[in-house]
């Protein structure tokens, strides 16, 4: 599941109509023809014109739209614009059927910042209880939005994923202010601002010097790889206008990359990562989806099962525990590490099963050997570049996993290798040298990977202490608290092995072409 941020700033020109319903960017069409042979639109997409861009600044800029055309901050929305945009007001309205669930108020960390609403149970709820289900007329997915399956299917397995190619269209809908059907919806995601329930943005959208809370964690270059991989999508942006051909009959605007500067794009892009939910048993077009009631507005749960389901004409929620009425409703986001839910979604569950770490081993390439090993790691369901998965709870199994596959980089004899060739499973000759050096390396290798932390466990349960700690500092270090106790239960996996060696005074055998762990 992901989704995100919206929100689109550049002064526009006047719209041309006015819809109270939504309306797909559709098939290509004469009109989208003519008017790309506009002498307007004639310029390559390498020639953007930059200098008419707004500059991504203030703090309701998450969503292309948020500042006035003369360039100044807009006024926090007043009571009567919240009434005017209320979300569930608006659903029931247009086809949402009752429901048990109303709109509740967490008050941010930033007074800067609106509070941001969470769905609440209306009336106490019972397991198995249809909390709501939101008819598919209020659902966004890549069909409605390009009115055309194939299209869709094909701008997704082109360059661009699903999420881009919702939040330009949500980016394009926002220039439209209250003439968007889609409106209500919009300004409730600019009102979440991609933040999660913990009011936290993803690291995505944090700055530098916050970046440094992630550090000696893998994940804060996950953070820099994920935003070089939005700069790429931005880059195809212009591929869905031109591919779409009715967005210049829809949208009176430049193409994306003109119209949207990279910034207002990622903070989409965020945003919908943010809420995004991934619909089981539909269409490859309607398999990701946006779904008012939906995240963020619903809270996540990693032990909690509980899904959004698509259902004949609508989305719907059953929940999967008691609610008494008024408690915030949950629902599962998936089989997900800690890193990818502080990515996605800007949260850490200290109680999360799927939470894991990584072992990167990798056989050595300047070995003589190496094609003879890589054949025998095949054969036994590795790879020459293997990842390890060390799930939280079962470090232990993940380093007795690790083990046979390093004792193959460490054979160096031919004759060694002959047998290993002609065994029938991950069988290596095992000396107390060899089995000294495979557990020396994994013990230095975690050793090393805690050493990287600027931290220790105990300074991070200090900080946890302080209740007045910055939001994002303490998701961060929530996450590298997790991160070490995982490296701390393989490190005490390695010392019990290490002592159930024969003879603890034998020295690690050589190995010339031992494999890499990282």
């Amino acid at each position: 599941m992901d989704v995100a941020h919206l929100q689109s700033k550049v002064s526009s020109s006047p719209i041309r109509y006015c819809s109270s319903t939504p309306r797909p960017l559709s098939v290509l069409s004469k009109t989208a023809i003519s008017v790309r042979r506009n002498p307007r639109h004639t310029s390559s997409f390498g020639s953007i014109r930059r200098g008419s861009l707004c500059s991504a600044t203030g703090s309701d800029t998450l969503v292309a739209g948020s500042r006035r055309e003369d360039g100044k901050p807009r006024e926090v929305a007043t009571k009567k614009e919240d009434e005017f945009v209320d979300l569930k007001s608006w659903m029931h309205k247009n086809g949402l059927p009752a429901c048990k669930v109303v709109l509740k108020e967490r008050h941010s960390y930033d007074e800067k910042h609106r509070p941001i609403h969470y769905v609440a149970a209306s009336e106490d709820l019972q397991a198995g209880d249809i909390a709501f289900s939101v008819p598919n007329s209020l659902v966004v997915t890549l069909e409605r939005v390009l009115g055309n399956e194939t299209i869709a299917e094909l701008l997704t397995t082109n360059k661009l994923s699903e999420l881009a190619c919702l939040a330009l269209y949500l980016m394009y809908e926002k220039k439209q202010g209250k003439k968007s059907f889609w409106y209500p919806y919009i300004r409730e995601l600019d009102r979440q601002r991609g933040r999660g329930q913990l009011a936290v943005e993803s690291p995505l959208l944090w700055s530098e010097s916050e970046l440094d809370y992630l550090s000696g964690s893998p994940t804060k270059a996950e953070v820099l790889e994920r935003a070089e991989g939005i700069k790429r999508e931005y880059s195809e942006l212009d591929t869905v206008w031109f591919m779409a051909g009715s967005l210049f009959q829809q949208y009176p605007y430049d193409i994306p990359t003109e119209a949207f500067p990279f910034e207002i794009f990622k903070q989409a892009f965020v945003a919908v990562q943010s809420c995004v939910v991934h619909l089981q048993k539909v269409s490859l077009a309607r398999r990701f989806a946006l779904v008012p009631l939906g995240p963020p507005l619903l809270g996540y749960r990693s032990n909690c099962k509980a899904m959004l389901t698509a259902v004949d004409g609508a989305v719907e929620l059953v929940v999967d525990r008691s609610y008494k009425a008024g408690e915030s409703i949950v629902v599962w986001c998936g089989p997900q590490p800690n890193s990818k839910l502080l990515l996605n979604y800007g949260f850490v569950d200290d109680d999360n099963s799927y939470d894991r770490i990584v072992v990167q081993a990798s056989l050595s390439t300047d070995d003589p050997q190496y094609q003879d090993k890589r054949m025998v790691a095949q054969r036994n369901g590795k790879l020459s570049i293997q990842i390890f998965h060390v799930n939280v709870g079962k470090e232990k199994q993940a380093v007795l996993d690790m083990i046979p596959y390093l004792r193959l980089g460490y054979v160096s004899d031919p004759s060694e290798m002959e047998s290993v060739i002609s065994s029938q499973g991950p069988i290596c000759p095992v000396s107390p040298c060899m089995e000294r050096a495979v557990l020396d390396q994994l013990a230095d290798y975690f050793k090393n990977r805690l050493a990287g932390y600027p931290t220790s466990m105990t300074e991070d349960d200090t900080l946890l202490a302080d209740c007045g700690l910055d939001p994002k500092k303490r998701v961060a270090t929530q996450l590298v608290r997790l991160e070490k106790k995982m490296l701390n239960a393989c490190l005490q996996a390695v010392a019990e092995l290490m002592n159930q060696l024969p003879d603890l005074t034998v020295s690690p055998c050589p190995a010339p072409y031992a494999p890499s762990l990282k």
